[in-house]
């Protein structure tokens, strides 16, 4: 079993500048990642970006299900003053 915190890391390490936050309870996870490296690129490819820096977890099925929701800066600011 893999925690939330270990979770964090992992998407901290691939993407270091990014904000992230994840909660879970060992199997499934919400993340909420921000970051600069996510300007000019789709939803999709955003998705596709932290996905990548967690292939081995949910290969192995360590992490059998992950909601995500991404930001830039410029978004997160504005969904977060809502």
């Amino acid at each position: 079993m893999i925690s939330p915190q270990q979770v964090e890391a992992t998407i901290k390490e691939k993407l270091p500048n990014a904000q992230v936050k994840v909660v879970g309870d060992g199997e499934h996870f919400e993340a909420v990642i921000v970051s600069a490296d996510f300007e000019g690129k789709t939803r999709v490819k955003q998705h596709q970006m932290v996905y990548a820096t967690l292939n081995e977890a949910m290969a192995s099925e360590a992490i059998h299900a992950l909601s995500l929701k991404t930001y830039t800066p410029n978004a997160w600011q504005a969904v977060s003053q809502v």
